[in-house]
């Protein structure tokens, strides 16, 4: 039976709303504080360059973005709390690259792909090894000699078990036949105090440590970039010192499963606006971390790229969960 001209009219006005309601209530977004859990405690580089994004975003929303840390658990305790989180833009996390490593190494029972919707890839690491400045160990092929000669005595910290740092130490000691002393920390500003305490030989960390070496307290034996740092233009990277590894663990914003995609798409293009400015460009370039933008759909694509690499080094290391 046909539809009269007023049921028409009605028809379509009820599918052009419904058409409409994504777009709706993304413009509506942000109607009320922000919240932005990030992976590490106050103090480190990971704080103090997202405490300053949050800002920019917050004078752009028109709304606070109210950072909280969560350390532990390798960086991945933000993540987990996205599980329960409405879908509404206001519950987001910063998702290292351990999150991508959690399902081979523990019983979960969610996906790292599946169960996060990617907003926006922001920046990545500098990493490197450092050692006090006072320590014997004068160059990298030192810090060898030492560790083949003292099996399991030479100490070393990360900022945590399953980080990045702690997996790549642990890929250079499989390769260069090394057994190393791993001590886990929850972030940068705990690891530095140890280090420049006594309480350990050698840390593996991002460059936050700069400030240290600087003033003549810490030594840089390598750097885990593609190239030299221009801060350190004198330390080597792995690759000049016969290791062919680069690691600069990219991480991004992430927020709750089923998320609208024009909201996803509107805090994309808040946080990308956020993460251009001078000032947030000037931090990161403080701890040799360069802008590495990735879109929603980008961003999807590098986790599960990211997932299926994670799970072969996982592997490779004899760090997998027993079935």
């Amino acid at each position: 039976m046909p539809l009269t001209r007023r049921a028409t009219l009605h028809w379509a006005a009820g599918a052009a709303a419904a058409l409409a309601a994504p777009a709706l209530r993304a413009q509506a977004w942000p109607t009320q504080p922000v919240k932005l859990m990030i992976a590490f405690p106050p103090g480190g580089p990971t704080d103090i360059t997202m405490r300053l994004l949050a800002d920019n975003a917050s004078k752009l929303l028109g709304q606070q973005v109210i950072i909280e840390n969560r350390p532990g658990a390798g960086g991945t305790l933000p993540a987990q709390q996205l599980l329960t989180a409405k879908p509404d833009g206001h519950t987001r996390a910063q998702i290292p690259l351990g999150v991508f490593r959690l399902p081979y190494t523990t019983r979960i029972t969610w996906d790292p792909v599946k169960d996060i919707t990617y907003i926006v890839g922001i920046t990545g690491y500098a990493f490197g090894v450092v050692v006090p400045a006072d320590s014997p160990i004068k160059a990298w092929a030192d810090f060898v000699a030492y560790a083949k000669a003292n099996p399991g005595k030479l100490s070393y910290g990360s900022t945590g078990v399953l980080t990045s740092p702690h997996l790549t130490m642990e890929d250079i000691a499989q390769r260069l036949g090394l057994e190393l002393n791993h001590i886990p920390y929850k972030g940068s500003a705990d690891l530095m105090q140890s280090l420049l305490g006594g309480q350990l030989m050698a840390a593996a960390d991002s460059t936050g440590f700069a400030p240290h070496v600087a003033s003549g307290k810490l030594r840089v034996l390598n750097t885990w970039g593609e190239n030299r740092l221009p801060k350190f233009p004198d330390v080597p990277t792995l690759k000049e010192l016969g290791i062919p590894l680069v690691q600069a663990s990219p991480y991004g914003i992430g927020g709750p499963k089923g998320m609208d995609p024009a909201l996803v798409a509107r805090i994309h293009d808040a946080f990308k606006q956020a993460m251009e400015m001078p000032n947030h460009i000037e931090v990161l370039n403080r701890f040799d971390q360069a802008l590495m933008h990735m879109t929603p759909v980008q961003y999807t694509r590098f986790a599960e790229d990211t997932f299926r690499r994670e799970k072969a080094l996982v592997e490779k290391l004899g760090l997998a969960k027993p079935n």
